[in-house]
């Protein structure tokens, strides 16, 4: 993002013309696996923004289904994306959790990114939007999983303590959409028809809580 002066920073209008570039790192929920493009959360979010005169570019999106912290980092490496955005999103654990993999390598991965999101967004925190992990242990999938949906909401709570408390420290936006996940296990309408992940319904409620939050730094 290029660098502004605060003190005569204009409001981003249709009448502007000020094109805003948007940055998703994440996996298959930011990609929005088995929804259409347009329905993922990136997608629907530089729908709801250009609602408000914001005029956001097409989003681009560093993601891949299965990745994890390691994954999505060496990703970002291979890339050489050396462009500044106007606001960036992250989400990313749930694989590292699905695996199994330590949290303490996580909290080290996911810190690292967090930092790079930062850079990516031209060093503005006020820019950078984190998105809790979902819970999947709810879904068709989780409950024929072989663990118990206690055990899976657990090791996500425990992911997103960790990706919570680094994300306030570093005095990033934090958007908690894991409570409104666990709806899908009454609401299948929550639920992709691949019965894992998120519809285009619960995309819409992610794109939703975090719009009010990137037009206040946007305008």
């Amino acid at each position: 993002m290029p660098a502004t002066d605060s003190t005569s920073k204009p409001t981003i209008t249709p009448a502007s013309g000020k094109e805003i570039s948007y940055l998703a790192l994440g996996d298959s929920y930011t990609i929005g696996e088995s929804v259409k493009q347009v329905e993922s959360f990136p997608y629907q979010l530089q729908s709801l923004l250009k609602t408000e005169g914001i005029n956001v570019n097409t989003p681009r999106i560093i993601a891949t289904t299965g990745w994890t912290t390691s994954e999505l980092q060496s990703a970002i490496v291979q890339t050489k994306l050396n462009q500044k955005f106007d606001f960036v999103t992250l989400l990313i654990g749930v694989n590292n959790q699905y695996r199994g993999n330590s949290i303490i390598t996580y909290k080290k991965e996911f810190a690292e990114l967090l930092q790079t999101a930062i850079s990516f967004a031209n060093g503005d925190k006020s820019k950078v939007y984190v998105i809790s992990i979902p819970d999947w242990g709810v879904t068709p999938f989780g409950k024929n999983s072989g663990k118990s949906q206690q055990s899976i909401a657990k090791e996500i709570d425990d992911f997103n303590t960790a990706n919570q408390e680094i994300t306030i420290a570093a005095g990033v936006s934090y958007t908690n959409i894991t409570p409104e996940s666990r709806n899908a296990m009454q609401d299948l309408s929550l639920i992709a028809n691949d019965g894992l992940h998120p519809s285009a319904k619960m995309y819409g409620e992610w794109a939703s809580a975090l719009k009010p939050k990137v037009v206040a730094a946007l305008k």
